[in-house]
């Protein structure tokens, strides 16, 4: 991994893997159209992209043997495999000369708020992992709730697991601020709905995860919704607004009981004032949180006529048995 970065220009590397039929697979059997697509592209994107693999691939071999076993290795695994994306395709944005060159730190936030979701999400799949379980959540964060973070499946558990999916999940709302902050200073239109479209998506399936033990039984995901997230996004105010109505739908889930009960909120209400601050709420219409709906007294009055009326019919028209 550490030599990835050096064969990207050689088109006629050819990787030899034995066994397996997933999609990595199929990647480093092909990789020749990899490295001919690369070739291709102009230097200073050439560059950019030599750069951010060769760091992702010397992060990611030394995970091989590390364990995530703080939140900092935590956040430094999710940087090595996510974070440098988002730096790699500020750059690449960069260069192309339609975006401004992003800070390091908002571009990593990026990417870690999407790793984390993933990892969140995936850890069912994850855990279940033959021949060996994959293992991405932190120690410093599961061992406050059971002594391997394989118990989380089980049955008995169940508080417990869902208190660690809270506060796992209240970790990754921490990156929010910058992601929103990011996505505030794109200009060209494909781009940002290429950056904006993912991060709707991560907050949303954060608001379905939370509170949820689902996580630990099946798969959790944002499958109605999707359509209408992709086709809407156009403008910051739609982000505003999703993650607005998102980060509403999961405070409406934080229980009071919850050990990162007050944690969640008031990162939740941070998020919400940044939306609320944008101005961008007017005359909205939310497709992710509907208002309940309000009758007036006259409609009240002729329901229950029309009721009344319904009953003396069935009344009249029932059998006489005596």
């Amino acid at each position: 991994m550490d030599d990835y970065s050096k064969l990207l220009p050689n088109p006629f590397y050819t990787f030899f893997i034995i066994g397996g039929v997933k999609h990595y697979k199929v990647l480093m059997d092909e990789f020749h159209h990899v490295s001919t697509a690369f070739l291709e592209l102009g230097r200073s994107y050439q560059e950019a992209i030599e750069d951010i693999t060769m760091r992702m691939g010397a992060g990611m071999a030394k995970f091989i043997c590390k364990e995530v076993e703080t939140i900092d290795d935590y956040d430094e695994y999710c940087h090595y495999v996510a974070g440098l994306v988002g730096l790699g395709l500020s750059k690449l944005f960069y260069a192309s000369g339609k975006e401004d060159l992003a800070s390091d730190t908002l571009s990593n936030s990026m990417g870690l708020f999407l790793q984390k979701t993933n990892i969140i999400r995936d850890y069912l799949e994850d855990i279940n992992e033959i021949p060996k379980s994959r293992m991405f959540w932190p120690r410093q964060i599961w061992s406050k709730y059971v002594n391997k973070l394989e118990d989380l499946k089980y049955e008995e558990n169940s508080v417990k697991a869902v208190q660690c999916l809270n506060d796992m999940v209240t970790n990754a709302l921490i990156h929010v601020e910058d992601c929103l902050k990011y996505m505030s200073a794109l200009r060209d239109p494909a781009i940002f709905r290429f950056c904006a479209i993912p991060q709707i998506m991560a907050i949303g399936t954060l608001a379905l995860c939370y509170n949820n033990i689902q996580v630990f039984r099946g798969v959790v995901k944002m499958r109605r919704l999707t359509a209408k997230v992709i086709d809407r996004t156009k403008t910051m105010s739609d982000v505003y607004g999703d993650f607005y109505d998102f980060s509403r739908m999961l405070k409406s889930k934080v229980d009071n009981s919850d050990p990162n009960a007050n944690k969640t909120k008031e990162k939740l209400e941070t998020i919400l004032k940044i939306c609320r601050d944008s101005g961008s709420l007017n005359n909205r219409k939310s497709y992710i949180i509907r208002s309940e709906p309000r009758y007036n007294s006259t409609t009240i009055v002729v329901i229950f006529i029309i009721l009344a009326m319904l009953l003396a019919y069935l009344s009249a028209t029932r059998p006489n048995n005596i």
